[in-house]
Formats: structure tokens, C-alpha cells, sequence
């Protein structure tokens, strides 16, 4: 599977625009949150537009999603964010409703992720509440 490699937004979005970690319930998180990236890594960023007058339960049972995918093996780190308050910039898109960012040690383990049945059967029960995804993924390089 060829996939767009979107280098230099994508590690700078990393640290600016999270806010939660999913890191925080550690019990059931295959997750190693390993605080540091190499070159080679992986970083997947997906952004999520959820559906307009979806009710707060609803918008709870949403973040149930993140939980499910913190679950697939593989992960190195994985954190979950709303839009930050920051200064409005023409560059600037706050309009999604909540990002996750995941980091991999390379190729071989997103590749597994995105086929992996967690991770489709997250897909499968929780799109419900979504209208719009975009995934931006990068690979760490040296500079």
C-alpha cells in the first residue's frame, strides 16, 4: 500500500496541538508511550469532524473509539486532542472536533494497524458519529 508522506506539518502539529493523552488509562493500553522519536518512525495523525447535534453521551461514547485503538499492537505512543485555543492564522484549521496521533516504530507496524481487526471494527461502530476524517502521516527524518 503506497501512502502520501506529509513530512514537514506533521511533527510540528505533534507536539503544538495535543491536548489529552489516551496514555492515562494504562490498564488496558498495549501502549509503550515512549516519549522520544527516531528517524524512520512513523507518525499518523488522523483529524475528526463529528456530526452536528450529536448529544453529550453521544460524544462520550465517540471517545470509546480512542480507547479500542490504543489496544492494537504495535503502537509506540498515542495521544488524543480537541482544537487548542491558539491564535487564528490563515495556516491555521481548528475547525475538527477531536485528533489522535499515534506514533510507529516504522512501516511495518502501521501497516499492520491499518488492517488489524481493532482497528476496523473501531472504524465499523463508531463512524456513526462522524462527518469528515483526514489522516496525515509522516515519517520522522533528520535535519
Amino acid at each position: 500500500m503506497k501512502r502520501r508522506l506529509f513530512v514537514s506539518a506533521g511533527i510540528a502539529g505533534l507536539t503544538s496541538s495535543l491536548i489529552a493523552s489516551c496514555a492515562s488509562n494504562t490498564t488496558e493500553s498495549t501502549v509503550t508511550n515512549v516519549g522520544t522519536l527516531s528517524k524512520g518512525n512513523i507518525i499518523h495523525q488522523v483529524y475528526f469532524w463529528l456530526k452536528e447535534g450529536i448529544t453529550e453521551e453521544e460524544e462520550k461514547d465517540f471517545l470509546g473509539f480512542f480507547r479500542l485503538l490504543k489496544t492494537v499492537p504495535g503502537i509506540k505512543s498515542i495521544y488524543v486532542g480537541k482544537p487548542a485555543p491558539t491564535n487564528p492564522r490563515p495556516v491555521v484549521d481548528n475547525s475538527f472536533s477531536y485528533s489522535i496521533t499515534v506514533s510507529y516504530e516504522g512501516m511495518d507496524e502501521i501497516n499492520v494497524y491499518e488492517v488489524h481487526p481493532i482497528h476496523l471494527d473501531a472504524i465499523e461502530k463508531y463512524k456513526k458519529y462522524w462527518v469528515k476524517v483526514e489522516v496525515r502521516d509522516s515519517e520522522v527524518i533528520d535535519i
